[in-house]
């Protein structure tokens, strides 16, 4: 039980708590709850299209609301949850997945499919530092490597599950467009629970309000390099990612002439599954070549995507879906973990917070190019066109790992 604070009658209120164990758990269910929403509408766009009649540059747009969104949270709320406390500070995160839920299960045109963008893009920033560092407090310092996997997993983990949900509900269940929300709000209504009884790991001054102020994205001049290497491939990794989710579904109906929603979900799913797999599974075993070697992936993948957009084939957009996934969760992990480690310690926070920055301008402004290409030209060339761009993104960030690498070799 945790005194919760005092009335003006002196009484004290009190919150019934679990143990941090339990706790644990419970906030990486509402994690990947959150990160579920966040996805949710991805092979949903189509019936949107249909619907309001838009243009696929249109879907690319209501795509990159979310990220507006991302980079609002991350700027303004990044160091929140230090001054107010884990709990206080996932709760309203928690709260913007649930309007966001409410506003799509009512969406009727464009400026609401804008807003319920916009508020899945605030629960995703705040919920993204905040759980992640919640679930390190709560596992202890013996055990902060498990926590970072756990988050890593729940994080992507559900970003590919909201999709896969959203489609098999819309393909097997009656009202497509408003089911998959309303068991999105059921979901939000029990991690809810779970945040509201977590013990709160972090000390706070009882009735601080720390002003709102704005996170200045900032790179120490000795670790500019090192970083401009790790930012490039992971924009080329994000880029990726946006591509498969905002505009697979299309890719699918239109070039290859498959419009299951199911089936959508299920690719999305699949690239998260393999970045989560190359995160996990793939940096401890490639260790100090793990950002290399996921720059070649992507490398690959991106020619797989090519050529199976090319000659009309699914099975190549498979492959490219599970080779990219792979390199891109090599590249994240390893990028931010050489960004973190050359960090100076009183500035980890700003520095990876503006690493994120710049991800989350790669899972925008990319995509919405892709969709001002297929306007212009069609969805087969524009996406054979950005899978040509992203892969000399990649090999720019390779050559230059490999010259970084042997200059250090001469060093040593």
């Amino acid at each position: 039980m945790e005194a919760e604070g005092a009335s003006g009658a002196g009484t004290v209120r009190h919150r019934h708590t679990g143990s941090p164990a339990a706790a644990f758990w419970l906030v990486a269910l509402a994690f990947a709850v959150t990160m579920v929403g966040t996805t949710l509408p991805t092979p949903l766009y189509v019936l949107y299209q249909g619907q309001l009649h838009f243009s696929t540059l249109m879907i690319t747009v209501i795509f990159a609301a979310y990220a507006v969104g991302v980079l609002a949270a991350l700027l303004v709320f990044g160091r929140l949850s230090d001054e107010i406390g884990r709990r206080r500070a996932l709760l309203p995160g928690l709260a913007c997945a649930a309007l966001s839920a409410v506003v799509f299960l009512f969406a009727h045109g464009l400026a609401l499919l804008f807003v319920g963008r916009v508020l899945s893009g605030l629960s995703a920033g705040i919920f993204t530092g905040t759980a992640t560092a919640a679930l390190v407090d709560l596992a202890g310092r013996r055990a902060t490597e498990r926590a970072s996997l756990v988050a890593t997993a729940v994080n992507m983990g559900g970003l590919g599950s909201g999709p896969l949900l959203a489609g098999v509900l819309a393909q097997l269940a009656p009202a497509p467009l408003r089911l998959p929300y309303a068991v999105h709000l059921g979901m939000l209504a029990v991690a809810t629970v779970g945040v509201w009884f977590m013990p709160e790991p972090v000390a706070v001054e009882a009735g601080r309000r720390p002003p709102l102020r704005v996170t200045r994205p900032t790179v120490p001049a000795p670790m500019r390099g090192t970083f401009v290497r790790a930012a490039i491939a992971g924009f080329a990794g994000f880029a990726v990612l946006g591509l498969f989710t905002a505009v697979s579904p299309s890719f699918l109906g239109t070039v290859l002439g498959m419009h299951s929603l199911a089936l959508s979900g299920g690719v999305v799913f699949t690239v998260f599954a393999a970045s989560t797999l190359g995160q996990i599974a793939l940096v401890p075993w490639f260790g100090r070549a793990s950002l290399p070697v996921g720059c070649a992936g992507l490398i690959v993948g991106m020619g797989l995507l090519a050529v199976g957009l090319a000659v009309e084939s699914f099975a190549l957009l498979m492959c490219a879906g599970v080779v990219a996934g792979l390199g891109q969760g090599m590249s994240f992990r390893a990028g931010l973990a050489a960004v973190n480690a050359e960090a100076p310690a009183g500035q980890r926070a700003a520095v990876a917070s503006t690493f994120f920055v710049v991800l989350y301008v790669a899972l925008s402004l990319p995509v919405v190019g892709e969709g001002l290409a297929a306007d212009a030209v069609g969805l087969r060339t524009s996406g054979i066109a950005f899978s040509v761009a992203v892969a000399l993104l990649a090999g720019i960030a390779l050559v230059a790992l490999l010259r970084a690498g042997r200059t250090d070799s001469r060093r040593d």
